[in-house]
């Protein structure tokens, strides 16, 4: 076993930002382990705009704004990068095992950062009736086979909810060639940012039913139709208020669940109501020297603000290794 001050799980935007903060502030061994075989995380596959306006100054894709910090990463002789590194463990006294090409590795580090982001809710998650026919895929899902694969996911879609990434999809299937036929959103308000509802949906002609609901998804083999009905206040349909839209692909767009596995497995206190480690303070857990920072921490709508709060779990950490003060000014 291997013992190192510091050590990053996950290689995204909030990776990046604690391990750049954390040797800012005088760490000078620290462990940055990725799953993927490229560090950026989920922007990787955002190749829209709307990075970095509060950051840099500058609109940028969600690959060029993650490159900024891979490219500074690269260049500090205090970070190690493990990509292709999965962690499987983590225990109270700060042990982590992770899963690498050829093996598997044991670590004891003085200080942990938790930068592991989140997943999708499913279908499973919301009541949708019906059968379980293919062309049903997690908004998120469908972005990475599009952006990454060039995999069309079908001809003529529905998305249920209205989250960043349902309606960037929606906006992003039209451009290729797909038919976006509505957004359905239980809610009364959309629950994506207000230019994303005029950029990706009302730009493109796209219908938006707020406070309707899919009942059904019908379908043999592929998805056929689905059918929407108007909700009221408890969220109950409304007697003769349906129709069907006919469709061959639907997405789910409807939140976002902190990954925290690792942070329960070590014995850390955990909200039910939303995933993330009951705590005081922004980027702390109950354990003393394991912080979470990012998505993980909270779900947060700007990639500049994960950045932001993931600097100040670094200079956390570093100050719990002695190393600096937590009140230090941001990186530039």
């Amino acid at each position: 076993m291997t013992e190192r001050e510091l050590v990053i799980v996950g290689g995204g935007p909030a990776g990046l930002a604690a391990a750049l903060a954390a040797g800012e502030a005088g760490v000078k061994d620290i462990l940055l382990i990725e799953r993927d075989q490229h560090l950026g995380g989920i922007l990787n596959q955002c190749i829209h705009t709307g990075f970095g306006l509060h950051r840099f100054k500058a609109e940028l894709t969600g690959p060029e704004y993650a490159d900024r910090f891979v490219k500074t990463v690269e260049k500090a002789p205090e970070i190690e990068v493990s990509l292709r590194s999965f962690a499987v463990k983590l225990t109270g006294d700060r042990v982590i095992t992770y899963l690498k090409p050829g093996a598997m590795e044991e670590v004891k580090a003085r200080a942990v950062i938790l930068a592991t982001g989140c997943r999708e809710r499913t279908r499973e998650m919301i009541p949708i009736c019906g059968s379980r026919p293919a062309g049903v895929y997690p908004a998120g899902l469908a972005q990475k086979m599009i952006n990454l694969e060039g995999w069309i996911p079908g001809k003529e879609a529905v998305i249920v909810g209205s989250g960043d990434i349902g309606l960037i999809m929606a906006r992003r299937m039209t451009l290729e060639g797909m038919k976006v036929k509505a957004v359905i959103e239980i809610q009364k308000t959309t629950r994506g940012l207000t230019r994303n509802v005029v950029q990706c949906l009302e730009d493109y002609g796209i219908p938006l039913h707020l406070r309707h609901k899919i009942l059904k998804i019908t379908g043999r083999d592929r998805v056929e139709k689905v059918e929407v009905v108007r909700v009221d206040d408890n969220f109950a349909g409304i007697p003769r208020s349906g129709f069907e839209i006919r469709c061959d692909t639907v997405l789910i767009s409807v939140g976002l669940i902190p990954e925290n596995e690792l942070l329960e497995m070590a014995g850390a206190q955990i909200d039910p109501k939303t995933n993330g480690p009951l705590s005081a303070r922004v980027n702390f857990t109950s354990i003393p020297g394991i912080f979470v920072c990012g998505n993980a921490f909270r779900v947060y709508d700007l990639a500049d603000n994960v950045s932001l709060d993931s600097e100040s779990a670094g200079r956390s950490a570093a100050e719990y290794l002695g190393k600096g003060s937590a009140d230090r000014g941001n990186l530039s």
